[in-house]
């Protein structure tokens, strides 16, 4: 039986983890290894807008 094929970003990435800001509809696109990689992603991207804009995330959505 064949395994189904798999494509993967031209980083080598096989995820990606659509944010999309609801009040400025901002959508970001971060290219993940894996899953497991989405929790420390957005870790980071909460530093990066703690330090750049000034601002913080209020709440998170989740569609699954």
């Amino acid at each position: 039986m064949q395994q189904p094929s798999r494509t993967n970003s031209l980083g080598g990435n096989f995820y990606a983890l659509v944010i999309v800001d609801d009040f400025y509809r901002f959508t970001l696109t971060l290219f993940l290894a894996c899953k497991n990689d989405s929790d420390l992603a957005l870790k980071i991207l909460d530093k990066v807008l703690e330090n750049e804009k000034n601002s913080i995330i209020v709440f998170i959505q989740s569609y699954h």
